[in-house]
């Protein structure tokens, strides 16, 4: 019988060879010849349109699948013989309840903002960091989120089998293994139900009496307990110390089977079943975290909770919630970019063939429909409407003690990126757990704002946790980065623009003044060119080549901030009709901000003084803030900044990390360039090895993961969101606005010219309309776009429309009076 390494797919071995020069036109015929075998060899997997599928188990975390319910996390690795699945819960962080501020920062911040001002970079950086960064005074530099451990099922007698395949079913967000041993063929079906707190696993076989396992908890914690409560297995722990601060994030993990058939047991926390027809395994955990600032909670009773409340409804109950549910957010969007002609092929040989496809004529367009919806998966799978945090540096899914960047909240871009697709992608509801995280940090903020300035209202740095802190972290090279907290602030406006409900932005409007209050109480004056600005400040995490120091004062992406924020809440004041007398300092402070500058070589300045360097190819481009996310440059209200923004990302260059092509992509949309977006995604989908850590032989490159995790490298799911709303940002744009101020939709604005039949449905726009649309030959057909709220449509597009409209340039301008909730068809002359 033949091991897992021996088995291959049919027409893998065809396909491996077919794609290292340009085909003749005999090749091509043979290539469809195994497309056709392929696909009519493969039904099994040919029920599901959007999957990543494999032949062979995972041997590295980044080729397990991930499943999630906001809640619970789980990577699925598929071993036949003994099944790892790495789970994590959203609350187990190390640490406890605090906050970081070193007691002397206060005294020296305007040493440090002196020291800027006469041109002492580097002595106001080492100052910055003894006095004001929270390491100078021996604090923690926030606290890493932590994993809870692992399930593991052993079933024996299944180290040798056949017919292999493993999946994840994007259209119903399960994880499958499917396998044959001695003639029975086996099945693992792996949920993480919505609306529950426990992750299934269901094990059924084609013959009865064949389901025979032991399953048992592990954890790279310490001084752990494990034991038994009748037929409920536990672990219990408590998270770990780290840089001095004690862990007290107590959790207990629990989980029971139910069978037909056969027999089952629990002894010394692990369960036991034999000769069952099928099984299934409800697994949860359960913490003492209630919320940021208090940890008085009983694990011990929640997990039993969690636990009995699934066995409850049972195994197809809660199937049934969970697909009720998913389909809810899921369904809202389709895409088609095309047949899917590789379904017979793995997906890491997918993704590691994606860009000669494209060269030999045969373009893997279904893939990137499938990375797109995987995106929007991985949203709907790490933040739930309900949950405590929102998603991290890594969603929901980790597995280290202590993991890149602690896995939390880096807010100089990646928690926003992470957001990027919620609206857009109609995903609203997702973005429960960032607000909740916003309204949180503003009141952590408070005190920061007062202990570290003087100030009023509230502040965030680059770095949160799930305890909130706001106060700077690591080197003041990267950590004394003042406005975190207006940057997020755009997205309680945004979902204002998307939805136009105005109770909601009667909710956020104080948080977002009080975050322009702290602005108006901490801008000071440039002594040699006037403005106000920020000081100390800095482009994140990048000072410029051959500057002695990032720290600087007046800092494009913090001017760009600022002044998106003070015009957000003027905006909103209107809105609301709010006569708060801070109004007035903001709009006497708003034009004596610094206006956006083009340099020397055509740039867009990163700061105030013309000092970028066209060979700087740094993975951030902050300046360009005022470009996407937000649309304080746009080609048709400053030409100039337009052209300034795109010779700088050119020198930027394309191949980076994961998350800063991503933001390419949506930055290359926004410049109506849909090849070169497309050349980004391409980048984007370049297979990164994981295994080099084993074998030491291949270095690690941005790019995507086999099970389509984004490499920064090593992982960062910011990446897969932020490529999934360039995508979006590809075929719909509404970020532009009239004079009147309403938002233009412009309709496929960076249609690349692989995609040349296509159609996607469901897309939101900002003024609370949604978009369908189909296209071919590269031209729109029709488009159907609902109204929400009523109001004026304003539609943008390349092709004549049959409606009345007007030439602008090289497009068509339409003006069409909508109803709530009526629904516009358009069609192409």
């Amino acid at each position: 019988m033949k091991s897992m390494t021996d088995h291959k797919t049919s027409g893998q071995s065809a396909f491996s060879d077919l794609f290292t020069e340009r085909p003749s036109a005999g090749q091509i015929v043979l290539v469809v010849l195994i497309l056709l075998i392929a696909l009519c060899s493969q039904t099994a997997k040919a029920g599901s349109p959007y999957q990543l599928w494999y032949d062979r188990p995972a041997m590295t975390w980044t080729q397990a699948l991930p499943v999630g319910n906001g809640t619970m996390g789980g990577m699925v690795y598929g071993t036949p013989a003994v099944e790892r699945i790495q789970l994590n819960e959203e609350t187990i962080w190390a640490g406890q309840p605090n906050q970081v501020c070193n007691p002397a920062a206060k005294e020296n911040l305007p040493k440090v903002r002196q020291l800027i001002f006469e041109g002492k970079y580097k002595e106001a950086e080492l100052l910055a960091n003894e006095k004001v960064m929270p390491l100078g005074a021996n604090q923690n530099c926030g606290m890493p989120y932590q994993p809870f451990g692992d399930l593991w099922i052993a079933m024996p007698g299944h180290a040798s089998y056949t017919d292999y395949e493993r999946l994840l079913d994007l259209d119903n967000a399960r994880s499958v293994v499917r396998y044959t041993v001695d003639g029975v063929r086996y099945e693992r079906e792996t949920l993480a139900p919505l609306g529950s707190k426990v992750i299934t696993i269901h094990l059924t076989a084609s013959r009865p009496s064949m389901i025979s396992f032991t399953a048992s908890f592990n954890t790279p914690h310490s001084d752990v307990l494990t034991g038994g409560e009748g037929m409920e297995a536990t672990l219990t722990g408590v998270t770990s110390k780290h840089e001095n601060l004690k862990g007290k994030v107590r959790f207990q993990g629990r989980m029971t089977v139910q069978t037909k058939g056969g027999q089952s047991s629990q002894a010394d926390g692990q369960l036991s079943v034999k000769a069952a027809d099928e099984a299934t395994l409800y697994v949860t955990v359960g913490t003492n975290v209630i919320n940021y600032k208090d940890i008085t909670g009983d694990e011990e009773a929640q997990s039993r909770q969690r636990l009995r409340d699934a066995v409850a409804k049972g195994y197809e109950q809660l199937k049934q919630q969970h697909e009720d549910l998913y389909h809810r957010y899921y369904d809202r969007v389709r895409i088609d970019l095309g047949k899917d002609l590789y379904a017979g092929m793995p997906t890491s040989k997918r993704i590691e063939q994606f860009a000669a496809t494209e060269k030999n004529g045969m373009p893997d367009n279904h893939l990137v429909a499938t990375y797109f919806q995987f995106g929007r998966y991985l949203l709907i799978c790490s933040s739930q409407p309900d949950n405590i945090n929102p998603a991290n540096l890594q969603g929901i899914w980790n597995e280290k003690m202590l993991p890149s960047w602690d896995s939390k909240y880096t807010t100089n871009i990646n928690l926003e990126m992470n957001y990027w697709p919620s609206e857009v992608c109609n995903l609203t509801e997702m973005n429960g757990p960032l607000f909740r995280l916003i309204r949180e940090i503003s009141e952590t903020g408070r005190q920061t704002a007062k202990d570290m300035y003087g100030a009023d209202g509230w502040v965030l740095h680059h770095n949160t946790d799930q305890w909130r802190i706001t106060g700077p972290v690591d080197r003041s090279t990267s950590g004394l980065w003042s406005t975190g907290s207006g940057w997020l602030c755009r997205h309680l406006w945004e979902h204002y623009l998307y939805s136009g409900d105005k109770e909601f932005l009667r909710e956020a409007y104080p948080i977002m003044l009080e975050a322009a209050r702290f602005y108006t109480q901490t801008l000071v004056k440039h002594p040699r060119l006037g403005y106000l600005v920020i000081c100390p400040g800095e482009s994140p995490e990048h000072g410029g080549k051959g500057r002695k120091s990032p720290l600087d004062a007046g800092v494009t992406m913090d001017n760009q901030i600022v002044t998106e924020l003070f015009t957000e809440v003027l905006q909103a004041a209107k809105v609301l009709g709010d006569s708060n007398p801070l109004l007035q300092t903001i709009r006497e402070q708003l034009p004596q901000l610094p206006p956006m500058k083009v340099g020397s070589w055509g740039q867009l300045q990163e700061w105030l003084d013309d000092v970028d360097d066209p060979k700087d190819d740094h993975r951030h481009f902050s300046h360009l803030y005022g470009f996407y996310p937000s649309n304080q440059i746009t080609a048709s209200r400053t030409p100039e900044l337009f052209e300034a923004a795109k010779v700088s990302l050119q020198h930027r260059g394309d191949v980076s990390t994961g998350w800063s092509m991503g933001w390419k992509v949506c930055s290359w949309a926004r410049f109506f360039d849909g090849n070169h977006a497309y050349k980004l995604i391409q980048d984007q989908l370049t297979l990164t090895a994981d295994t080099f850590l084993i074998f030491g032989t291949t270095k690690q490159h941005g790019g995507t993961y086999p099970n389509m995790f984004d490499a920064h490298p090593p992982f960062q799911i910011d990446g897969n969101f932020g490529c999934t709303a360039g995508i979006a940002e590809m075929l719909l744009q509404s970020h532009e606005t009239t004079k009147e101020g309403l938002p233009i939709l412009h309709l496929l604005p960076a249609l690349p010219d692989v995609w040349k039949d296509g159609s996607i449905s469901g897309l939101r726009a900002r003024g609370g309309f949604e978009v369908s649309m189909n296209w071919s030959g590269n031209r729109l057909l029709s488009a159907v776009i609902k109204s929400m709220n009523g109001g004026t449509l304003t539609v943008r597009t390349a092709t004549p429309l049959k409606q009345k409209g007007k030439k602008e340039g090289s497009y068509y301008l339409y003006n069409i009076k909508t109803r709530k909730g009526q629904t516009i068809t358009l069609n192409a002359k």
